[in-house]
């Protein structure tokens, strides 16, 4: 039978076929692989040199046995207990481990090539093995029955494969893994035998802060694009076991006592930055691994702790103790917190109490940051708005909803106003954020633009929407970029206050404890401008990072992206150029089209082949495309990302014909939301703003405008009343009920509305 190869593969790389068997048979197949091409030991070779390969005719038969033989061996091999009690990430990683283990060895039996292991052996049905006794509930079959409201773990949104998008899924692949090894050692160098340049030269020398600033984006596009990459992606990694938020240490251990994921990143001896203090190397550790959807088998992919679609789980949680905890249980409302008690300000996130250093630098213990359904609320403060936000707008509408139905009980209000943020969410990411992102261009040929009117029956349940790994350690970092030195503060009539260094708000949002400066840094992010989209990147985060009260120096975030980028397999740039379509850089000469002649140069004098250059650190350095804030190869593999989180999403908010689909009246309400009104009706002394807050105001094109005013109006939420059974027709839905029984006598009836549910 033949199998068709994921949708990513392009027709020309079609050298393989594969069958399976149907009935488990002593002796027979399990998976037989019938080879049309030669082998290729690298995905350069695979993607440019095929035709250069001489052919090879012949077949791969991996039997049951061969899988059972390779199983005891990796159990023995890895000698690591089998987990017990609460799932963690480190026991799906030890799980993890013994699978990729068993990919090795069927990998060296049959001498396997990257692309067999990577598109071939995960065909392989494992539920009819061992590996079935081991895999996790979560991983394996399981049956899923449709209903209104999202799980909070994002099971069961794809019927049919249920981790699909779900909590603890792994990352997914557009392009196929390089690895050096082609089962899990990270990449490495195109030229045989060589390595890649150090992460923290490449971060010095590419990527050094010159401080030009765009002419348009706020930073309040920062603030968005950070909220919702904590909606959907986290990579699951070894941490400190005190803070249970920072890195397990690497560098001050001996190499037989660290963490086998241990990755530390060497600091050169002449850093210009680093040598002043002695620091020589910076704590990094690999990705656990993960489990594919019934512990099938493959390379080596690390797994996502958050949901991968738009769910809007940064405000409500990821799992059901998550949620519950960050629930009033009362009125459908979420817990917050009245640090302002007798003054008329809005309450803020509630404290984090349980461990209180976890994502969080404290001078004294006293200090206390904010609570949210990520962990990483408090790790910039621009971001820490940004969820109290979504909080307050949440509180809003389960209270309006009371209003409108006071028969509905804690359950439905939260589910209901839950079910309207998460739809808000994706209404301004697609319809604002995007639009400022990509440019209209690419959002019309990736068809990610909205409808204006009626439903959208576009979801496909072959799309998965999990977050690829491509995506999550390179792309959708691009606003590392935009980052500015300094958080700016600015008064209601926009004028300049005061600002503070970048590094001083990262897991530190004690400012927001002071009345009214809330509000101020919303100001700020109205009207500061964000830095330039290119290859600079400010100091505060590539030699600041997480820099503590006492110390000198942080981090290098570039450094991070670059490591993780590789320790995931995700390939070179270039081999993201073939994959978008885009002109080959076939030498370091080539590049100086797409960036600046010096950084061009840079790269010459960094890397031994222009394969190796990181894809990070060229999508940042690549020109805008026009209409738009990011280069070709960011734009196509955020636009891919994005499409598939909208048609692989059972719950998208514009379908039809779902359990959780909304009426025509409450999906045209939806589409009412705009930034500009959930800042308007979240915060507490803000009078005027941008019609569009993510780009600076302008008179004529983006003008304030009055939060009173009634162009831009509140969410209609008259579509989700629901008139209780037993009530007369003609009574009013909303009144308290100690008052109907005589609201018949006195008040006409009024006609229903058509769509109630």
């Amino acid at each position: 039978m033949k199998v068709k190869l994921h949708q990513f593969i392009l027709p020309w790389m079609l050298l393989l076929t594969c069958t399976t068997s149907a009935v488990q048979t002593q002796g027979r197949c399990a998976l037989q692989i019938v080879r049309g091409g030669g082998p290729h030991t690298t995905l350069s070779q695979h993607l440019f040199h095929n035709i250069l390969n001489i052919p090879t005719v012949g077949s791969v038969c991996i039997t049951h046995d061969d899988v059972e033989v390779a199983f005891y061996a990796a159990m023995t091999k890895t000698n690591s207990p089998l987990p017990e009690g609460k799932l963690i990430p480190p026991k799906i990683g030890q799980i993890g481990n013994i699978i990729t283990e068993i990919t090795r060895i069927i990998s060296v039996q049959h001498s396997l090539t990257p692309e067999e292991v990577a598109l071939h052996l995960p065909l392989l049905d494992t539920t009819r093995t061992s590996i079935s006794q081991i895999c996790p509930a979560y991983a394996s079959p399981m049956k899923c029955t449709p209903g209104k409201y999202r799980r909070f773990d994002g099971l069961c949104n794809n019927l049919k494969n249920p981790t699909w998008g779900a909590v603890n899924a792994v990352f997914s692949r557009f392009l196929p893994h390089d690895f050096a090894d082609g089962v899990s050692a990270p990449r490495v160098s195109s030229v045989r035998g060589g390595k890649l340049p150090n992460a923290r030269v490449v971060s010095a020398m590419i990527h050094r802060d010159e401080g030009f600033h765009d002419h348009a984006a706020t930073t309040f596009l920062i603030a968005w694009g950070q909220l919702m990459d904590h909606d959907f992606t986290l990579t699951a990694t070894p941490l400190d076991r005190r803070t249970k938020n920072e890195l397990e240490e690497c560098c001050n251990r001996p190499p037989n006592g660290r963490d086998p994921h241990c990755m530390p990143i060497e600091i050169p001896r002449d850093d210009k930055f680093y040598s002043l203090f002695r620091f020589t190397c910076l704590d990094f550790t690999r990705g656990f691994q993960g489990l594919r959807q019934n512990c099938k088998l493959g390379p080596r992919s690390a797994f996502n702790t958050l949901t991968g679609v738009i769910d809007g789980n940064t405000v409500y949680g990821g799992n059901d103790r998550a949620a519950r905890e960050l629930r009033m249980g009362v009125g459908g409302l979420l817990r917050h917190y009245d640090a302002f008690p007798g003054m008329p300000l809005k309450p803020m996130l509630p404290l984090k109490t349980d461990i209180p250093d976890e994502g969080c630098i404290r001078e004294t213990p006293s200090q206390r940051c904010f609570l949210a359904g990520e962990i990483r609320v408090n790790e910039q403060l621009i971001l820490t708005c940004a969820h109290i936000l979504m909080m307050r707008e949440h509180n809003r509408l389960a209270e309006s909803l009371a209003h409108l139905n006071p028969h509905w009980d804690d359950e439905r209000l939260y589910q209901e106003a839950r079910r309207i943020v998460a739809a808000q969410i994706q209404h301004v990411t697609y319809n604002e954020f995007l639009p400022q992102l990509l440019g209209r261009d690419v959002m019309q040929k990736f068809g990610l633009l909205l409808e204006t009117n009626g439903y959208w029956d576009g979801y496909d349940e072959t799309v998965d929407p999990s977050i690829s790994a491509s995506f999550s350690s390179a792309a959708f970092r691009f606003g590392h970029s935009l980052l500015p030195s300094a958080i700016e503060r600015w008064s209601p009539s926009h004028k300049f206050i005061a600002s503070k260094l970048l590094h001083k708000t990262i897991r530190q949002p004690y400012e927001l404890f002071r009345p009214g400066v809330l509000d101020e840094f919303f100001l700020g992010m109205l009207n500061q401008p964000a830095q330039a989209m290119d290859d600079a990147i400010t100091q505060e985060v590539t030699n600041f990072l997480f820099a503590e009260q006492d110390q000198d120096f942080g981090f290098d975030l570039v450094a991070f992206n670059i490591q993780r980028a590789r320790e995931f397999g995700v390939p070179g740039y270039g081999a993201w150029r073939q994959y978008c379509g885009l002109r080959p850089i076939l030498s370091f000469a080539d590049l100086a089209a797409e960036m600046t002649n010096n950084t061009a140069l840079q790269y010459s004098q960094i890397y031994s082949s222009v394969d190796d250059i990181d894809l990070w650190s060229a999508g940042v350095s690549e020109r805008p495309l026009p209409g738009s804030l990011l280069g070709p190869t960011f734009s196509c593999i955020i636009a891919t990302q994005m499409q598939r989180l909208r048609k692989g999403d059972r719950y998208w908010y514009e379908l039809p014909g779902q359990p959780s689909s909304f009426t025509p009246k409450q999906l045209h309400s939806i589409r009412q939301t705009r930034l500009f009104r959930l800042l308007c009706d979240n915060t507490d002394n803000i009078e005027t703003a941008q019609v569009y807050p993510f780009v600076l105001p302008d008179h004529r094109i983006n003008p304030r405008m009055p939060c009173k005013s009634s162009i831009l109006p509140q969410i209609d939420l008259t579509p989700w009343i629901e008139v209780p059974q037993g009530i007369p027709s003609g009574v009013p839905v909303g009144i308290p009920p100690a008052v109907l029984k005589v609201l018949p006598h006195v008040i006409p009836p009024i006609p229903l509305i058509p769509d109630i549910l």
